[in-house]
């Protein structure tokens, strides 16, 4: 498939407007954002509205709109002087995202195993075939990205979508952060906790569910906690 970050689109007044789709703040709000949560940027790293906007081929005002909207959402962080970063997180910023995921990822899992038909289960098994794919590779980035959407097949069962935005904000927020830690701590098999979920699934098994869920969703962050405590 193309990269098209390698070739921006051209702007054109048509294309600004949006009249073939979304607004243009809408586009590269949307690509920035799946960029973060799937840790294509890492920790720290520098933006410019410039270079975005370069980048996109437009005008530095629906990038400058998109990193706004990013940054109430704690995707980037942006100053006064126009500085744009991505978040680097503390240990303390670390375990409230934690604490948040341990909380609400359960409870999503919990509403929506009444509704885990085998469709979603065998959806499930081949996105985990595709996470393990991307470990024996050693790509980070298609690592998280198939591992949130694994999570997410499930949550959407939920109908729970108040719970889901909040997590889904939660996952950007720990986009590049994540990224990091699966570069440290090089994975060659998905999460076993992935196997229990599915086996908690097909039992209707409620505790070990979220037990699983509980389990995959902190032990990396608890990794992170030790490194920043220095343990």
């Amino acid at each position: 498939m193309q990269d098209r970050r390698s070739n921006p689109p051209v702007a054109t007044p048509s294309s600004a407007r949006g009249a073939d789709g979304p607004p243009a703040h809408e586009r590269i709000y949307r690509d920035l954002r799946s960029r973060i949560m799937h840790g294509e940027l890492m920790p720290g790293e520098h933006l410019t509205l410039r270079g975005l906007a370069e980048e996109y081929g437009l005008s530095m005002t629906p990038v400058r709109e998109a990193v706004r909207r990013l940054s109430t959402e704690g995707a980037l962080a942006l100053t006064a002087t126009g500085r744009i970063t991505t978040p680097e997180l503390d240990a303390a910023r670390i375990e409230e995202l934690a604490v948040l995921r341990s909380l609400i990822e359960p409870e999503l899992a919990a509403r929506a195993l009444p509704r885990a038909h085998f469709a979603l289960i065998d959806r499930m098994n081949a996105i985990n075939s595709s996470i393990a794919e991307a470990a024996v590779k050693g790509d980070a980035c298609r690592y998280i990205r198939h591992n949130l959407e694994f999570h997410r097949a499930l949550y959407l069962r939920a109908q729970a979508p108040a719970m889901l935005a909040v997590i889904e904000t939660v996952w950007l927020q720990l986009g590049p952060t994540m990224r990091r830690l699966y570069e440290d701590l090089p994975r060659q098999v998905p999460p076993r906790a992935h196997r229990v979920m599915l086996a908690a699934l097909k039992a209707g098994d409620e505790p070990a569910l979220r037990l699983a869920v509980k389990t995959d969703v902190t032990r990396g962050l608890r990794h992170l906690l030790g490194q920043e405590g220095g343990g």
